[in-house]
């Protein structure tokens, strides 16, 4: 009952009309794991619509953190709420039953091309996520 439940009041913030984009990644690998094909679908289709695509790449940010333009030659990493938002879109992305489909691996291949490049030269990410 007590994951019946957290389903419930996690359905509820689903449906509602405004969500932030850090949520609906976090609600969308939530409905993967739970096995909700339609919440999860209705998320990850509501969450393309607000991806950046750049350099052949994709990820999310959060409203208002778009990146400075003329910024100096050095590499930039994005802050760690966009390596984790945008981690938690690849894990919904890659975990539906029976298993993800080809469109949905070559999108997730875009996803992993971004996380990828944000690694610091140790390996590791700005996000402990």
């Amino acid at each position: 009952s007590v994951v019946r439940n957290a389903l419930f009041c996690l359905e509820t913030a689903a449906n509602q009309k405004e969500n932030h984009v850090y949520t609906k990644a976090l609600l969308a690998y939530a409905f993967a794991l739970a096995g909700n094909t339609e919440k999860r679908k209705a998320l990850l289709d509501s969450l393309e619509k607000e991806a950046v695509r750049k350099d052949g790449s994709v990820h999310w940010q959060r409203p208002g953190k778009e990146l400075e333009a003329g910024l100096p030659h050095h590499r930039h990493r994005a802050p760690s709420a966009e390596v984790e938002m945008t981690a938690y879109v690849l894990l919904a992305q890659l975990t539906s039953q029976p298993g993800p489909a080809q469109e949905e691996l070559a999108f997730a291949s875009l996803i992993a091309k971004w996380i990828s490049s944000q690694q610091n030269p140790n390996g590791g990410f700005s996000s402990t996520q």
